[in-house]
């Protein structure tokens, strides 16, 4: 009692809180956190653009991860505010609860409703520097910690007007700073998808050997956007679907393109804000949407053997952008993962049903098309229904869920476990014998499995080479995965340096991607890196895993006296040489697997493994020069 006084209980400012307990604004002090500093600072240019005032937006990484963000909006205001007595510049600098997005006069529609994102974002950085070019002149003011190192001062003329904002994120503040040139292009090529006709440029210049650049202008919107997704894609609608709604304080637009393929790709935008939880609007879009398509099979005299659709059926091989405009969103969270607000279920839902059936009484063979399709995903759910009964049963009578071939580790614990995907009988053995029995699991695989790209669920679900990957893993697939219940933290593919173990990986990862997206998305996929070479000298050995790297042994050993074994497969090692060079967690070398952008990743997908040959061979008369390593 005597410790708990008045003089215990803390006042922290704006500023303090902030610091103190940055996850409640950015989510988190990681990579998602980290480049969320970028996306509020971003957003609030953006809404310049919404706003009819902003035309170029410019992201440039220069070296040490400085971030500089750079519009040709209006500028913020740099007048003195007439209750603060300070420039409007510092206080939207500075203070939480400060902005011109309440009212709804300056801003009708924005992504940065909270007004507290580019505050937060001085907060947490090392130092920031803010130069606004408004009436003629150009005001600068420089922060540290998120404080204003001097009043905000003229800095010359300027013909233009517009904002940039230079930041260094505190390292006191993230594990690491490091910004990801991919996962910021993303982000930007969704808000000029979002944004027609408006100019996002960013530049990564931290390498000086190896600037990277990307330029966006879409004057399509989100049918580019979903023509973009497709593009790899046989489309069976060769035109998107599109319609929209405005209103006083709502607007909404929807692109709708079904393909050939068996996987649905939905991206869901609240004021430019990529909702990737989903929300009320998306609830609604996907009502809307199974109930169009029952309805048309009620009503449709041509459709035959008519049955009842579910969710799952109408969104087979479906790519949707769903872009809704709320004047007061109500998100879950500063990050903005979902949308809350109840009425705009009922919105989107009457929109989809209304229009689309319009569109297919217009165009009653797309209609028929689509719904056909729909037709055959249901008859293969069934048909994965009862495969996936099948499984079970077969499990309950074998007393055992686990794979015969599969030699599983002792503990338990997923965090600590290790599966190995391994490529071929004779390469499983020697990793059973070699390997660490306590955390590593070995699961021997023996032939090429099947290209899910081409392949319905029922399909995947009764296939030999990927039950025992399903049964290993312990999560499900598709709609009835469950990352909870995954039983090993790593799954490393360990397969030949050659030709066939290459489109061993790209099966497997393409298996992965379209059934278990979250194990790539949570970073528990890797590739071991297994030796090219072994060469020995005087009863000593030295792995190299490239040709380079062999010259380098060569040069530092001397050839003379040298055997140099080239290996054609894993089989080749001996337990020993495995676990020295490929399993042993501390000489081993792994590459780990992520999906930082989820749209290039899908297009490389459907280019490679996909039906459809002109993509796949423009892709390769593209790259052919840059191949490296194809076997004779």
């Amino acid at each position: 009692m005597d410790s708990y006084s008045a003089e215990s209980i803390q006042v922290l400012d704006g500023i303090d809180h902030v610091r103190k307990r940055p996850s409640m604004y950015i989510g988190s002090t990681g990579p998602e956190g980290l480049h969320h500093l970028v996306y509020e600072v971003i957003d609030n240019s953006i809404d310049e653009a919404l706003a009819g005032h902003c035309s170029d937006i410019s992201v440039v990484i220069r070296p040490g991860d400085i971030m500089e963000v750079c519009d040709n909006g209006r500028g913020i205001p740099t007048e003195e505010h007439p209750d603060e007595k300070v420039s409007a510049l510092e206080i939207v600098m500075t203070k939480l609860n400060a902005g011109g997005k309440f009212d709804h006069k300056s801003y009708k529609i924005s992504g940065g409703l909270h007004g507290v994102g580019v505050s937060v974002v001085n907060a947490l950085s090392e130092w920031l520097e803010a130069k606004v070019c408004r009436n003629g002149k150009m005001y600068v003011q420089k922060y540290k910690t998120g404080v204003p190192e001097e009043e905000v001062k003229v800095e010359g003329e300027c013909e233009k007007s517009g904002t940039k904002i230079s930041f260094l994120p505190d390292k006191k503040i993230f594990k690491e700073i490091s910004f990801n040139f991919d996962t910021l292009s993303k982000r930007l090529r969704e808000l000029a998808f979002l944004n027609k006709g408006v100019n996002i440029g960013i530049k990564d210049i931290r390498n000086k050997d190896n600037i990277k650049s990307h330029k966006f202008k879409f004057e399509g919107g989100i049918v580019s956007f979903v023509k973009y997704i497709n593009q790899a894609k046989t489309a069976l609608n060769k035109e998107p679907i599109y319609f929209e709604e405005k209103r006083e304080d709502f607007e909404a637009e929807i692109a709708i393109e079904y393909n050939e393929g068996y996987t649905e790709n939905l991206f869901a935008f609240v004021n430019n804000i990529n909702t990737v939880e989903g929300g009320t609007h998306l609830i609604g879009f996907k009502s809307g949407l199974t109930r169009t398509a029952n309805d048309f099979i009620k009503r449709n005299p041509s459709v035959k053997n008519k049955m009842t659709l579910t969710g799952d059926d109408v969104r087979e091989g479906l790519t949707a952008v769903i872009s809704a405009k709320i004047q007061n969103p109500q998100f879950e969270g500063q990050t903005k993962a979902k949308l809350g607000n109840s009425e705009v279920k009922g919105i989107i839902e009457s929109l989809v049903f209304d229009r689309l059936s319009d569109y297919f009484d217009r165009n009653p063979n797309i209609g028929k098309r689509i719904i056909d399709k729909c037709m055959q995903s249901a008859k293969a759910r069934e048909a994965a229904r009862k495969a996936r009964e099948l499984t079970r049963r077969r499990n309950a009578l074998e007393n055992d869920s686990l794979p015969g071939k599969l030699a599983d580790c002792s503990i338990k614990e997923p965090d600590k476990c290790e599966l190995y995907i391994v490529e071929g009988d004779s390469a499983g053995g020697s990793a059973k014998q070699g390997r660490d029995r306590s955390f590593q699991a070995i699961l021997p695989l023996w032939g090429k499995m099947l290209n899910v790209e081409k392949t319905r669920l029922d399909k995947v679900l009764s296939n030999d080479k990927l039950q025992p990957i399903i049964s290993s893993l312990g999560t499900g697939i598709g709609e009835s995965f469950d990352i909870s219940k995954l039983r090993y933290g790593k799954i490393i593919i360990m397969a030949d340096a050659d030709v066939d173990g290459s489109h061993i990986r790209t099966l497997l990862l393409t298996f992965f991607f379209r059934y278990m997206k979250q194990l790539t998305e949570k970073g528990h996929i890797y590739i071991a890196c297994a030796p090219l070479y072994k060469i020995t000298k005087q009863n000593k050995e030295h792995y190299a895993y490239s040709d380079e790297e062999k010259e380098k042994v060569l040069e530092r050993i001397g050839s003379r006296g040298t055997s140099i074994q080239r290996y054609k497969g894993l089989g080749e090692m001996n337990p020993g040489q495995l676990w020295e060079t490929t399993m042993n967690p501390e000489k081993r070398t792994l590459i780990q697997i992520t999906s930082e952008d989820a749209v290039e990743a899908d297009e490389v997908f459907s280019t490679l493994m996909g039906d459809a040959v002109a993509p796949r061979r423009k892709f390769i008369e593209k790259y052919a020069n840059t191949v490296k390593n194809i076997d004779a």
